[in-house]
């Protein structure tokens, strides 16, 4: 990478040994600067609108906001906001999620230095970078089976799930896992588990890709009654 001026990246996660991991990484990257860290959701739009970097690195799970959420009211604000994720986890649903929130990509936390430096050009040339097995083609298949709009009503929805349902439903639509929803609603991965099969029989839902957009369709809608 060859700039006139270093990059500006906001690094962001929970995990004070993955911010270091990560800056380690960098520091010898002459066209890189680490301008600032944020250690939760809510920090990372703070610190974004002080410190207007060029690039986010963020972990996708993260306390009072997850990743995916700080970025999409950046977004809102900043349209032009570019965000690489970082995750343990690389499924479609993820993917899906973070396209649909305006990100340019996801990488593992296991990500070596190499491929972190080609996914950070990738992105910053307007492209998208989901993983070296993951093509253009790949990624127009994830978006074309996950966005087909599943009908259905807020209010109908609202009803028919209860409110610990409705809860799993959005935390679902922020691609957590389901031992990530266990933890944060402090509840056992069985029961969670166990709410997913209630909603997936309530809603008529056949499988996990129908769940998953249904839940970030969700979450789309729910935002809109907040303006």
């Amino acid at each position: 990478m060859f700039r006139k001026t270093p990059i500006r990246i906001l690094l962001s996660d929970d995990h004070s040994l993955l911010r270091t991991g990560v800056m380690t990484m960098l520091k010898d990257e002459s066209d890189i600067l680490i301008v600032g860290e944020a250690e939760d959701g809510e920090q990372l739009i703070d610190k974004y609108f002080k410190l207007v970097p060029d690039l986010i690195i963020s972990d996708i799970s993260m306390p009072k906001l997850s990743g995916i959420d700080a970025f999409s009211k950046i977004k809102k604000k900043e349209p032009t906001a570019k965000a690489l994720f970082l995750s343990m986890y690389e499924g479609e649903e993820y993917i899906f999620s973070i396209y649909k929130t305006g990100g340019s990509g996801l990488i593992n936390k296991n990500i070596v230095k190499g491929e972190l430096l080609f996914a950070i050009s990738k992105v910053l040339e307007g492209n998208h970078y989901f993983g070296a097995n993951v093509s253009a083609g790949d990624l127009n298949k994830i978006i074309t089976k996950y966005s087909a709009k599943k009908f259905f009503d807020l209010k109908k929805t609202h009803l028919i799930l209860t409110e610990r349902e409705r809860e799993v439903l959005a935390l679902i639509g922020e691609a957590k896992t389901s031992t990530e929803i266990a933890s944060k609603l402090e509840l056992s991965k069985r029961t969670v588990d166990s709410h997913r099969t209630n909603i997936m029989q309530k809603l008529n839902l056949k499988s996990l890709p129908e769940l998953i957009r249904y839940a970030v369709n969700y979450n789309t809608e729910l935002k809109k009654t907040d303006k």
